[in-house]
């Protein structure tokens, strides 16, 4: 149970915060800090500033640049991972029986085995792009920082939370001098970083002309941070980017004999160079076989992938439970400090394919005993699938039922976490313009850009950082999915 929290940080009346919060709204929709409005009575272009909190929260600085440093090496181990294709069919294939979104991506894998292969022996050998997100929070119970997760698609708000250490340096600069010191707030390059990957593996391809596919979700509320991509690219390094759902790829899509993808549109057409995801994530987002043919059209093609559908298996639930097992980080990194400080960052994990072991039962049994202690994680991405107390207990001792029943085990679909107990901090929360001061917990994000090229590593790099705040009594912690604002790190 988290303790209560100490007061507002730095301290400040009613008055005050009201005049911070009116300046931050007002700067955050002049500079971009902002989503669609989502309303359906408002046009579709309509927006409204991000949810965020005024004041930045408190990080120890030591943990804040442990998970920076960890980042090119968790960058390098999913490349790994996502290599080894044998492992992912292997560990993934208790979670594939249960989950039928897991076993369409692991089809997926094997299915286009033979078309990637074709392409390297043509010289055209697999672009591999990686923008990845490691979320972190402080346990205050073990004064660590312990990982919640790694994001191998989709790993949104990098662009808006680079607007936000620009925001509250701003919020700084109109305090009253020694309020809130400025230098405790570290640069975020995500803004400029996660392009730069972007128009690496661009370049990595080398077509003359070749475009950026974005791949989007229809009525993304927050499409304002991929545009901010879309204008980076454009801007700095000259690319021009396209947003489709994956039926219109399904639809527009040709693939040539080396395995270059075109989209065909109309009288035009445009080679791919490079696409990126920003959905496929979700089984909501393949509501038809179209999708899944466009999925597949862009996996057997020579364009480069973000991610590939090997690195987005290696981003699964299934798999960070795994690489927490004695020896099988090893497997993919050489013994030494990196893999030693990857370990000090792992949480406890537990698989759940074999209910029959003997450890498996005892912290099944832990987790029934104390739920509070616990997180049963599905493999899922985009917030709001875990399952926490209640439904954590109910779900166990029906999966025990089952097993018991001599049925399949459908809880090797899980696996248990658990549950980090940060301290909890006073935050000022603005949503639609209104602000509320409350007990807030707050999660770490670290983005890092990876592209290989066949064997080549062309680029490693970490990326800049997000940090998301949620009341203290909200278990979830996404911001697209409502639960969190955008907040920044004060370094103390």
């Amino acid at each position: 149970m988290q303790t209560q929290a100490t007061q507002l940080q730095p301290a400040l009346n009613d008055k005050e915060i009201d005049e911070i919060v009116q300046d931050a709204v007002v700067w955050a929709n002049q500079h971009g800090l902002v989503v669609a409005l989502g309303s359906v009575t408002a046009p579709e272009r309509a927006i409204i500033h991000a949810p965020l909190a005024a004041l930045p929260v408190a990080f120890p600085r030591a943990r804040f640049e442990q998970a920076k440093a960890a980042q090119t090496t968790f960058n390098a181990l999913v490349d790994k991972v996502a290599r080894d294709e044998s492992y992912l069919e292997s560990v993934l294939a208790g979670a594939a029986a249960h989950d039928t979104f897991t076993g369409r991506l692991l089809s997926l894998l094997k299915d286009s085995r033979a078309a990637r292969a074709a392409l390297a022996a043509k010289g055209k050998p697999e672009i591999a792009l990686g923008v990845h997100r490691s979320d972190y929070m402080l346990d205050a119970p073990s004064g660590r920082f312990l990982q919640v997760e790694i994001n191998t698609i989709a790993s949104s708000f990098g662009c808006l939370s680079a607007l936000m250490t620009r925001l509250h340096n701003y919020v700084a600069s109109r305090l009253p001098p020694g309020t809130l010191d400025a230098s405790t707030l570290p640069p975020n390059v995500a803004i400029e970083a996660l392009p730069a990957g972007i128009a690496a593996a661009a370049k990595a391809h080398g077509a003359p002309g070749g475009i950026v596919v974005m791949v989007v979700q229809p009525g993304e509320r927050n499409a304002y941070d991929q545009q901010w991509l879309q204008l980076q690219l454009w801007e700095r390094h000259g690319l021009r980017t396209l947003r489709r759902t994956l039926g219109q790829i399904a639809a527009a899509g040709r693939l040539s004999e080396d395995g270059t993808l075109t989209l065909v549109e109309g009288s035009g057409s445009a080679t791919v160079s490079v696409v990126y995801f920003r959905a496929g994530y979700t089984p909501a987002d393949y509501p038809s076989e179209a999708e899944w043919e466009g999925r597949s059209i862009i996996e057997r093609s020579n364009a480069a992938k973000c991610p590939t559908v090997a690195y987005q298996l290696a981003g699964a639930k299934k798999v960070q439970q795994d690489l927490a097992r004695p020896g099988v980080l090893e497997r993919f990194l050489p013994p030494g400090p990196s893999t030693l400080d990857l370990r000090q960052l792992f949480a406890g994990l537990w698989g759940l394919d074999d209910l029959a072991d003997k450890a498996t039962a005892e912290v099944v049994d832990a987790a029934l005993a104390r739920p509070e202690a616990y997180v049963l994680k599905p493999q899922r991405e985009g917030g709001g699938n875990n399952l926490y107390g209640t439904e954590l207990v109910e779900k166990l001792q029906e999966g025990r039922a089952e097993v018991a029943a001599g049925k399949p085990n459908p809880l090797a679909a899980y696996i248990l976490m658990q549950k980090i107990l940060p301290p909890p901090q006073r935050s000022v929360l603005v949503r639609s313009g209104a602000w509320e001061v409350t007990d807030t917990l707050s999660e770490l994000g670290v983005y890092g850009t990876f592209v290989r090229k066949g064997d080549q590593v062309l680029l490693n790099t970490e990326a800049g950082h997000l940090v998301r705040t949620k009341r203290a009594t909200s278990n979830e912690g996404g911001v697209a999915a409502g639960f969190a604002v955008l907040d920044s790190p004060r370094l103390v």
